[in-house]
């Protein structure tokens, strides 16, 4: 890492420690998640956005209403991610993380007390109890992310939704949302901590109905949404072809 990399990451690292333990407090003092959710969005995640001078544009906020829960789906393409999308997103967001994450110091504590979901893949009975959590939080007016692929794509291209994914958003019967990220995996590459200043663009799709299917149509819907981002983003590229001309 170069010297200013060295800061941002110390930055970054203190940074999130005094808004993480903020966010517990809150949660203490006010019994609820909704408003530490909020801090992540406001303080948190836009000081993070601003040490590595991510410039952010989202594009098709109309399309959701902050007092409808979601199920968003993204394609996943580096660490910023979550702060990107916290940001981007007006919702209370809670997100599908590895079951890993739990013990990390501080931040597991943090993510277990505003109600993430941790999932194990190779656990089916832990798998179990992730779907009827994500039911519950969506029943209470959260809404839920997920990045389908899996893990964070090496080259930009979108990888494989998996079907299984899916299911939560089957069973709890809201809409899914499809939302694109361009730029992320430029700003901070995997392999490192190399912050490469830039802008950052999120698309969110049309929310896809999902009343009256069933768990047998989640590969169909995967590839749908799969389908969706893909094109969002190839819509991304053209503009900015179309701006070069």
């Amino acid at each position: 890492m170069n010297p200013l990399n060295v800061l941002q990451a110390i930055f970054t690292g203190v940074w999130s420690v005094l808004w993480l333990l903020v966010a517990l407090a809150a949660r203490v003092a006010t019994g609820g998640t909704r408003v530490p959710l909020a801090i992540a969005r406001r303080c948190w995640a836009p000081g993070l956005l601003w040490v590595g001078g991510m410039r952010l544009d989202v594009q098709g906020l109309e399309r959701i209403d902050p007092r409808t829960p979601y199920f968003f789906a993204s394609n996943h393409q580096s660490m910023v991610d979550v702060p990107v999308l916290l940001r981007a997103l007006p919702v209370p967001l809670l997100f599908i993380v590895k079951e890993e994450l739990r013990r990390v110091p501080l931040l597991g504590t943090y993510m277990r007390a505003m109600g993430m979901i941790f999932i194990r893949r190779t656990d089916h009975r832990g798998s179990l109890k992730a779907l009827r959590q994500c039911q519950d939080r969506l029943a209470t007016g959260h809404s839920i992310l997920i990045f389908p692929e899996g893990t964070r794509g090496r080259d930009g291209s979108v990888g494989t939704f998996k079907p299984g994914a899916f299911l939560p958003v089957i069973d709890a019967g809201v809409p899914v949302v499809p939302v694109a990220l361009d730029g992320p995996g430029r700003i901070l590459p995997r392999g490192g901590f190399r912050v490469r200043p830039g802008p950052i663009r999120v698309v969110i799709g049309e929310p896809i109905p999902t009343e009256g299917l069933v768990r047998g149509d989640r590969r169909e819907l995967a590839e749908r949404v799969r389908g969706e981002v893909v094109g969002m983003l190839r819509e991304l590229v053209e503009e900015d072809q179309a701006t070069l001309v």
